[in-house]
């Protein structure tokens, strides 16, 4: 399953202004805290160990992140089972929460969401909101999918 892509973003009102990689932000951003956060799929855990310390230590951005680690796909490869439990609630575009979350959190200081800087301050600012509906969303699961 494909929750996002890049590539999706390019185009309609995608602002001409930006560079492609503006696209890759709000997702990088959620992928990164749900890395963070031990939701990581297997792949990344076993075939691709070298990725999540770039996350740890800063060195890259979400959104580049997202882009290198991840070639600018979500998938429910990248994963876990309660990470894709998750993100079917909660990042879905459709169903979900989060475009209007990280609207809310990041969404004021900019004319576009594309517009969001891709940096570790905006993750600051948008972290403690992810963590709070992810505790939300382990608390109102059913029991047997725990």
């Amino acid at each position: 399953m494909k929750y996002d892509d890049a590539s999706w973003h390019s185009g309609g009102n995608f602002p001409k202004d930006l560079p492609m990689e503006a696209g890759a932000t709000h997702t990088g951003m959620f992928v990164a805290w749900a890395f963070l956060s031990g939701l990581a799929g297997e792949m990344y855990l076993i075939d691709f160990p070298n990725e999540i310390p770039k996350l740890l230590s800063r060195s890259i951005t979400p959104g580049k992140f997202f882009l290198e680690a991840c070639d600018g796909k979500f998938t429910d490869e990248d994963l876990n089972a309660d990470g894709n439990a998750f993100a079917q609630a909660y990042f879905d575009f459709k169903t979900g929460s989060y475009v209007a979350d990280y609207e809310a959190v990041l969404g004021d200081d900019v004319v576009d969401l594309y517009y969001v800087e891709d940096s570790w301050k905006n993750f600051d600012r948008l972290s403690p909101l992810l963590d709070r509906r992810f505790a939300d969303w382990k608390t109102q699961r059913p029991a047997e999918s725990l």
